[in-house]
């Protein structure tokens, strides 16, 4: 069976969240089940200076106001369509937005020009690859199934994920005429929402099946609190909904073999985690004793990162010492780096991302904080597991999922892997924060703990075989 996946960011060529992570490791995932997929992404500088010797497939003389190639290529063990469009994909800064902070203006027309060549390939226009399914991922690619719907001859079937509903491509009404759609695409049944233009939206409504990634949060965006206005539109498609639990790369997150590690250690062999601690404390300049709390995350409200500001003189006055990883909301950064100025040598920002960084903070934490307002899977808590670092989280959408509440009766049973807490308040996290030092502070259960964290399948393994029977019954 070949897929065509459709996806704006492909971890390890552009990377800026955890969609990029999952469509770099699903394809090489699906290869067990004898699944061809080959990913289309925008022509980057980042993207097209990595590619080696790629091919010449197609011109485009004139797609959304510039001449465009489409190139194949492969970059190690992923098989590429690249959409080489100067005009559109090659600036400096973020993929999505300038250096300051705000949107790209034309991101309408970028991203409709890469779902537009995605249902082009979807109708079998390269004789080299004809796609019996097209996967797309996000708003970014939300108008491919609308192009393959409207575009004439009716193409593969299409299914969309959402990894993040609250991201849903919101446009000015005046671009529809520039998107080469039908008078008739701009109703409710299509593109149309609230008067606006939804690239989301349009992927949500005319795909042949819809997924999400994780149980829980296919649950929660059919509800009004978390289906941010399009839970009416999700409730009536219920039946085309699922809800397929992400996985990692465990040939990149493996502590036996990570190169960003300066010592490696595996669940029978744990000699080096200490040797990786004693790092993460020297990078962070950690004084003292007591579990070290870390965090890697965007610093925004959806992650919850005012509620860790909000307790982080508690959280040091209980013992605990913090070092965290992220960027985002400004107000967030500020109020984060000073509570740490507070605590010197007990708590540290690092303002940024960093990739080997975040990799010696699985490596070397003890515990991984997690309390997001909402959260659609995460794949952060999914590495720490590997890592044996423990998460505290909140109990919603994919945390919900994949971690196991160290309770009394989780503990006795030999199944618990971390602690949740329900309802967004700091009295409830701190709760869970005081539960973990209960634990922490006896060696024998924390042991325990760790071994169950690291014992479970965080890999592709099953999810992938889930994705092999859906892509095989929209074929049928």
């Amino acid at each position: 069976m070949k897929v065509l996946s459709v996806a704006s960011e492909v971890f390890p060529l552009i990377k800026t969240g955890g969609l990029a992570d999952v469509a770099g490791a699903l394809p090489l995932a699906l290869v067990a089940q004898g699944v061809e997929m080959r990913t289309l992404l925008p022509g980057y500088p980042a993207v097209i200076s990595a590619l080696s010797g790629p091919s010449f497939v197609h011109t485009f003389e004139n797609l959304f106001g510039g001449r465009a190639h489409l190139l194949a290529a492969r970059h190690g063990a992923l098989a590429l369509f690249v959409l080489d469009a100067p005009h559109l994909y090659n600036r400096p800064g973020n993929i999505y937005s300038g250096a300051d902070n705000l949107d790209w203006a034309d991101n309408a027309e970028r991203f409709a020009a890469l779902s537009w060549v995605g249902a082009w390939l979807g109708r079998g226009a390269v004789a080299a690859f004809q796609p019996d399914i097209v996967h797309v991922h996000d708003w970014q690619a939300g108008l491919t199934p609308a192009y393959l719907r409207f575009g004439g001859e009716r193409g593969a079937p299409s299914l969309i994920t959402i990894h993040n509903i609250a991201f849903q491509g919101r446009f000015s009404p005046a671009i529809f005429p520039r998107l080469g759609l039908p008078d008739t695409a701009f109703s409710s049944e299509c593109v149309e929402f609230y008067g606006d233009v939804s690239y989301l939206k349009a992927g949500l409504a005319c795909s042949d099946a819809i997924t999400t990634v994780s149980p829980s949060y296919a649950r929660e965006i059919m509800t009004e609190a978390f289906g941010m206005g399009l839970d009416g539109l999700l409730r009536h498609r219920g039946a085309h909904l699922s809800g397929i639990l992400n996985g990692i790369d465990t040939t990149i997150w493996d502590p036996a073999a990570d190169e960003h590690l300066p010592h490696h250690f595996s669940q029978r062999k744990m000699s080096g985690r200490a040797a990786c601690r004693a790092a993460l404390e020297s990078r962070f300049g950690l004084l003292g004793t007591g579990p070290i709390v870390t965090v890697i995350s965007r610093l925004t409200h959806q992650k919850g990162l005012d509620l860790l500001a909000e307790s982080l003189d508690e959280l040091v006055s209980l013992g605990c010492r913090l070092a965290l990883l992220g960027s985002g909301e400004r107000t967030l950064e500020e109020s984060l780096k000073n509570a740490s100025l507070r605590h010197p040598g007990r708590a540290s920002v690092v303002l940024g991302y960093d990739e080997p960084l975040a990799h010696l903070m699985q490596a070397g934490g003890d515990v991984i904080l997690i309390p997001s307002r909402f959260e659609p899977c995460g794949l952060t808590q999914l590495c720490a597991l590997r890592y044996g670092t423990i998460p505290v989280v909140s109990r919603v959408g994919g945390l919900n999922d994949t971690i196991i509440d160290a309770n009394e009766a989780a503990l006795q049973s030999g199944v618990g892997t971390g602690f949740q807490f329900t309802g967004f308040s700091r009295h409830e996290f701190i709760d869970a924060i005081r539960r973990m030092l209960e634990i922490y502070n006896n060696p024998d259960v924390w042991k325990i703990l760790v071994r169950n964290a690291m014992k479970s399948d965080v890999s592709w393994s099953r999810s992938s075989g889930r994705y092999a029977a859906l892509y095989q019954t929209l074929a049928a």
